[in-house]
């Protein structure tokens, strides 16, 4: 048996409806549509979430909390995948991104203190976490917020 000599089982794929091809096709004419309203017109039907009148189900349902437009989104990195460098480096978010640990910086890098850290470093970046700078320094690094 050859690549060219394969084809589906018989059934299994089933030839599409073509409606509008003229009145002796059973499908023409209104196309399957049925006559006026809202379904038959183009672009017609209802819009998602629409209940027939019915009091929808996303107002049905009480509001809780908000969305606080002005926090922050940090970019995260742990202390272990910056023994991705090597001792006497500098890291900062551009370095992060060249190396592939990060893909973008969006409102700024946070290093959080998972893992340990055994290279001396110095650490450029929008925060730090009490115990990831506390291991930065054991390691003989430095802390430099951007």
């Amino acid at each position: 048996m050859k690549l060219h000599e394969l084809s589906p089982n018989e059934g299994s794929r089933k030839a599409r409806r073509r409606v509008g091809r003229g009145l002796g096709s059973g499908m023409g004419k209104t196309s399957t549509r049925g006559t006026k309203g809202l379904y038959s017109r183009s672009g017609g039907g209802v819009r998602p979430g629409f209940e027939g009148g019915q009091m929808p189900l996303y107002r049905r349902l009480p509001k809780r909390g908000f969305t606080n437009i002005h926090a922050k989104n940090y970019a995260e990195v742990n202390i272990s995948q910056l023994n991705r460098f090597e001792a006497g480096d500098v890291v900062d978010p551009v370095s992060l991104i060249e190396k592939g640990i990060l893909k973008n910086v969006r409102d700024g890098v946070r290093i959080l203190g998972n893992g340990e850290l055994d290279k001396a470093v110095t650490v450029k970046a929008h925060g730090f976490t009490k115990t990831a700078q506390e291991k930065i320094e054991a390691a003989g690094g430095k802390v430099e917020v951007l």
